[in-house]
């Protein structure tokens, strides 16, 4: 997993911010000392990768599978075919739709750090027309998957093919849908507090 991508900020490991925290959250926010076993070393990398355990590690943690699938996932789905800008667009596609308020923030953070253009950034935030065709047909085949359940027209896919896709990219999609899937609906369950570094780009629909 790359310190640059997708598990955002975070409080220290110290019980002061972590009590704080937890009056700001519906589910525990863990620390090292307070997770279960099988997280214990989950979030000791979280803690090596990013100087801290962001808050959605932190509830994750609870449930030591979840955690360890979800950061697999996250690792695998940067790794794929597609480049910065169309993770970013899967990604927030995802979350915008998903209306999750700790992702959106996350990835405004996350795009920038990967220097994705802002006005990109911005139109995925928006809900406004893509910079570029390609990318608009990335956007509409997300956003078809997640409100189809995956139940994608023949013209859906004729049209994702015919932006330059191959069916690698498809299947890819579904991967960084079920590591979103397990993102938001953890932070729609939790109410995951938004850490200090993202609260500039908090969001709502």
């Amino acid at each position: 997993m790359n310190p640059t991508v997708d598990q955002p900020s975070i409080h220290k490991n110290s019980p002061t911010s972590n009590q704080t925290d937890i009056l700001m959250s519906n589910l525990t926010l863990h620390t090292i000392e307070t997770a279960p076993e099988e997280s214990k070393p989950l979030l000791e990398d979280s803690v090596k990768a990013f100087g801290m355990i962001p808050n959605l590690h932190a509830v994750m943690a609870e449930a030591p599978g979840l955690l360890e699938g979800y950061k697999l996932l996250h690792g695998l789905f940067q790794n794929s075919s597609f480049d910065a800008e169309e993770l970013t667009v899967v990604w927030q596609t995802i979350n915008v739709e998903h209306e999750c308020h700790y992702c959106v923030p996350a990835h405004t953070f996350i795009a920038n750090s990967m220097e994705v253009d802002p006005a990109l950034t911005e139109a995925l935030r928006d809900g406004t027309a893509m910079p570029t065709e390609k990318l608009q047909v990335l956007h509409e085949t997300t956003l078809a998957m997640v409100r189809s359940r995956g139940r994608l027209t023949e013209a859906d896919k004729e049209a994702f093919f015919a932006a330059g896709y191959g069916e690698r990219q498809l299947l890819e999609i579904i991967l960084g849908l079920s590591q979103k899937v397990m993102s938001n609906y953890v932070n729609h369950i939790a109410e995951t507090p938004v850490d200090a570094p993202f609260q500039q780009f908090v969001w709502k629909k």
